[in-house]
């Protein structure tokens, strides 16, 4: 059994200018580095150069992003949400991978207004399914009309969050060395 701390991307969702994703995710990071059995890697989706469209042949930034993506060993995904959805720019850097993602755990760290990024998570969900990942249960989630990060419920929901990442990464990761996952 490999007892290497877990690398874990953490994948900020939104482009747009203005967004506070970027907040969120320093936010989120700023309480994953002081765990000591995870080492905390932050894809920012505005760092690629992400085409619009899948082209035939990847570009750059997509093999780039995929290799990122096949050298972690859990997720977090770091998402707004836009008309009780996530943005494109999450799902193409979602498309640029494939069985990089397989046998890995996903979690959601997600803010709107209202219903905190709760829709976007659920569809996330299913797609994360397809891909033969196991998603987390629970999430962390920002009401940004509350205008607040660091409430204590936010705090212990990173704990569960990261305790249940950290189970599931680690039980996949020596379940991959074991026995290739095919399917």
């Amino acid at each position: 059994m490999d007892v290497s701390p877990l690398r874990v991307a953490v994948i900020v969702g939104s482009t747009r200018e203005g967004r506070v994703g970027d907040s969120v995710g320093k936010w989120f990071t700023g309480r994953a580095e002081h765990r000591e059995d995870l080492v905390i890697d932050v894809l920012d989706l505005v760092d690629f150069d992400l085409p619009a469209g899948l082209p035939e042949h990847p570009t750059p930034d997509m093999k780039r992003f995929a290799r990122l993506v096949d050298e972690a060993e859990a997720f977090v995904v770091v998402t707004p949400e836009y008309n009780r959805s996530f943005p494109a720019s999450l799902k193409q850097a979602i498309d640029c991978a494939y069985d990089e993602w397989r046998a890995k755990p996903v979690g959601f760290v997600s803010y709107g207004y209202r219903s905190q990024g709760l829709y976007a998570v659920e569809q996330l969900r299913t797609i994360f399914t397809e891909l033969h990942t196991v998603t987390m249960r629970d999430t962390v989630a920002f009401n940004l009309l509350d205008g607040t990060l660091d409430s204590d419920g936010q705090v212990q929901a990173v704990t569960t969050l990261l305790d249940a990442l950290a189970w599931w990464g680690l039980a996949l990761r020596d379940a991959r060395a074991a026995r290739p996952y095919v399917c």
